[in-house]
C-alpha cells in the first residue's frame, strides 16, 4: 500500500516468510473485523498457491495457542489477533513460526514478522482495521502481474464492522483503502441518509429502527414513522407496499431527506446530530441492489450475525463469493442475531446499569450471549437509563468456563467495555485498562481505546470492577 510505506515494509517481511511455507494454519478472530481479515488473507494464500487451513476462535488465550501448536502446520498466521497474546505465541517458538497481522495493542513481547499499524504510529483503533492490515499483506503477497485491489472491498466491510467508520467517513490508512477498491471498480463512496438498512428496509422502518440520532415522533414509534412519511408529497409506495430507501428515485430521497431534517429542528435535535444525519457511505458495486451485501454496514452486520454463533464457516463462506446455501443461512442466523440484541437491549434499559464514581456496569449473566455482549453494551451508551459520560463494562458467562466441579469460583466472565470517544479524547485508553485490571485479579484483556474487553474469574468481578474505576479515574485526570 503506497501510503503507508512502512507498514507495506512488515507486510512484505510477512509475506516472504509465508511463501517459504509448505502450508500455513490461518487464525482469525469471530467479529465481522476478523471474518473479513481471515478472507482476505485466505484468498490472498491461494492466488499465491500457498496452502491454507483456516480456524476461528473467540479468543486467543493459552488454550487456543497450545492447540495452534499441536497441528502439523510448521506456520501459524493470525489476523485480528495476535498483537496482544505475542507473550503467549513466543512461548511456542519452537513448535511454529508466527506472522501476526493484526490492529491491537501489542504484548510486551517481540517476534519477527508483525504487522501492525500500531507499530509504524497509526491509530489501530480509527485508522486500520484487522481487515486493513491482512489487505496490506495481501497487496504484498501478490504474484507477478497479479492484482488483489478487489480485496479492498472486504477492508472496508471489516473497518466500517469495527466501527472506525463515522458519518464522515473512514480516516487515516483506511482512506488508501477505499480509493484503491474504487480504482478496481468494486466500491463507491458517496453522501447520503446515515441510516442503517437503507438496503432492505422498508422506510418505515428504517426510520423507526434508526437509533444514532433520536427524532422525537419518529424513532421507536411506528405508527409515528408512518404518519410522517405519509404526509410528503412523494410516491413512497410500489403494489401498495412501502419502498425501500434504495427504490427512490434522486428527487424523492431528496423530498424525505429535507422533511425529516426539518422535522428534527423542529423537535429540538442538536445541530450535530442533525448534521450526522447525512453522511458517507460505501456501496459494493458488485453486489445486487437491496442485498444486505450492497452496503457495507448491512454487510459487517450479516458478518456478526454468524461468526458470533459459532458459524464462522458459514461468514467467511459469504465473504469468499459463496451464495445460495450460505447466504441463506447467514440471513436465518442475522434474524435471529436482531432477536436478541433487541432482547439485550430491552434488558439493559429495563434492569439498569450500577453506576461507580467513573464508570458504569451490568452483569448479564447467561442472559446476553457473551460474543455479543459487547454489541449490546455499545448500543446501550446514552440509550434510556445509560449515561454517556462515563465507559461502560458489560459482564456475560463465559459459556465453555471450566465449572465440571460446579464451584462457581472457578468459572470466568467475559468482560466487554465499550466508551463514549469523547472520553478517548481527553485520554481514556480502554485497552489498557482492560488489561490492568484484568491481569490484577488473575485474568487478562487488552483491544483498543475506545472497546475492549477481558477475561477474569468470575468471583472476582467486584474487585475487578473497584480497579477498572480506579485506572479510568487515574487516566482521565
Amino acid at each position: 500500500m503506497g501510503p503507508v510505506p512502512e507498514l507495506a515494509e512488515r507486510a512484505t517481511a510477512c509475506a516472504d516468510r509465508l511463501r517459504q511455507a509448505d502450508t500455513v494454519l490461518l487464525a482469525s478472530h469471530i467479529d465481522a473485523d476478523g471474518l473479513t481479515s481471515a478472507a482476505i488473507a485466505t484468498t490472498a494464500l491461494e492466488r499465491a498457491g500457498i496452502p491454507v487451513e483456516t480456524i476461528f476462535e473467540k479468543q486467543l488465550d493459552e488454550a487456543a495457542v497450545a492447540r495452534i501448536a499441536e497441528t502439523d502446520h510448521e506456520t501459524a498466521l493470525f489476523t485480528d489477533f495476535g498483537s496482544g497474546q505475542l507473550d503467549i505465541i513466543t512461548e511456542y517458538a519452537d513448535a511454529f513460526t508466527p506472522v501476526v497481522v493484526d490492529h491491537h495493542q501489542p504484548a510486551d513481547a517481540e517476534t519477527a514478522y508483525h504487522c501492525n499499524p500500531l507499530l509504524v504510529g497509526l491509530d489501530g483503533a480509527s485508522e486500520l482495521s484487522g481487515a486493513g492490515a491482512a489487505y496490506t499483506l495481501a497487496r504484498a503477497l501478490e504474484p507477478e502481474g497479479g492484482d488483489n485491489r478487489d480485496l479492498a472491498a472486504l477492508a472496508v466491510v471489516g473497518a466500517v464492522g469495527d466501527m472506525q467508520g463515522g458519518v464522515d467517513g473512514l480516516t487515516g490508512a483506511n482512506e488508501g483503502i477505499v480509493e484503491e477498491g474504487q480504482a478496481a471498480g468494486v466500491l463507491t463512496e458517496g453522501t447520503d441518509l446515515a441510516m442503517y438498512g437503507r438496503q432492505t428496509r422498508p422506510l418505515p422502518k428504517l426510520l423507526e429502527y434508526a437509533s444514532d440520532v433520536r427524532i422525537p415522533g419518529i424513532t421507536g414509534n411506528e405508527a409515528g414513522a408512518i404518519g410522517f412519511l405519509a404526509e410528503l408529497d412523494a410516491d413512497l409506495r410500489a403494489d401498495g407496499e412501502w419502498k425501500r430507501w434504495v427504490d427512490l428515485t434522486d428527487s424523492e430521497r431528496q423530498t424525505v431527506a429535507s422533511a425529516l431534517l426539518k422535522r428534527a429542528v423542529a423537535s429540538g435535535v442538536s445541530a450535530d446530530q442533525v448534521d450526522s444525519l447525512i453522511g458517507t457511505t460505501y456501496t459494493l458495486v458488485d453486489e445486487p441492489v437491496g442485498s444486505e451485501l450492497r452496503d457495507v454496514s448491512e454487510f459487517s452486520t450479516l458478518l456478526n450475525a454468524t461468526a458470533r454463533y459459532d458459524r464462522a464457516d458459514v461468514g467467511l463462506a459469504v465473504c469468499l463469493g459463496e451464495r445460495d446455501e450460505p447466504l441463506d443461512q447467514a440471513r436465518t442466523l442475522l434474524r435471529n442475531h436482531r432477536k436478541n440484541l433487541s432482547e439485550g437491549i430491552e434488558l439493559v434499559t429495563s434492569e439498569g446499569v450500577t453506576v461507580e464514581e467513573h464508570v458504569q456496569w451490568f452483569d448479564a449473566g447467561t442472559r446476553i450471549r457473551e460474543t455479543i455482549v459487547g454489541i449490546v453494551a455499545g448500543m446501550a451508551l446514552g440509550s434510556s437509563g445509560v449515561r454517556r459520560d462515563r465507559p461502560i463494562i458489560a459482564f456475560a458467562a463465559v459459556e465453555d468456563a471450566d465449572d465440571r466441579d460446579g464451584d462457581d469460583d472457578e468459572s470466568e466472565l467475559k468482560v466487554s467495555a465499550r466508551s463514549p470517544h469523547s472520553l478517548v479524547r481527553q485520554g481514556l485508553d480502554l485497552s489498557a485498562v482492560m488489561r490492568e485490571a484484568a491481569q490484577s485479579v488473575g485474568g487478562d484483556g487488552g483491544g483498543h481505546d475506545v472497546a475492549a474487553g477481558a477475561t477474569i474469574p468470575a468471583a472476582e468481578r467486584d474487585a475487578f470492577v473497584a480497579a477498572v474505576d480506579e485506572l479510568v479515574a487515574d487516566q482521565l485526570g
